[in-house]
């Protein structure tokens, strides 16, 4: 009888553990991957661009070429991606949207950089 009450306990107890772990993953992962910063750059080559706040920032197509191919950046909601690019592997379109504290989008074939800043 003793033996069932336990196990019972064990079982609660590692439910109750369990959930705050998965509660507290979440929450690190939130805190991580917020966006801390609005404003980006687009940097080709070294040079920049443009600096955008995406907190001001309409809804918009930007193109950038180079040597005959281009990336197309999109400007949606706040948030930024490479929405096509005319290279080989793709790299920058499947990354997805920008996200602060994460890696900046890149495309090495066009020498293309979308990265955040500090605020000005």
């Amino acid at each position: 009888m003793e033996s069932k009450r336990n196990t019972k306990i064990t079982i609660v107890v590692l439910a109750v553990c369990l959930a705050l772990l998965i509660i507290c993953g979440v929450l690190c992962g939130y805190i991580l991957l917020k966006p801390t910063g609005t404003w980006v750059e687009i940097v080709q080559d070294e040079t920049v661009l443009y600096t955008i706040n995406l907190d001001d920032a309409e809804d918009r197509i930007i193109v950038v070429e180079y040597e005959g191919r281009t990336n197309t950046i999109e400007i949606k909601e706040g948030k930024i991606c490479v929405l096509q690019a005319d290279c080989p592997d793709h790299t920058c379109v499947k990354m997805g949207t920008l996200i602060s504290n994460a890696l900046p989008i890149v495309c090495l074939p066009n020498h293309l950089v979308v990265r955040f800043i500090d605020g000005k």
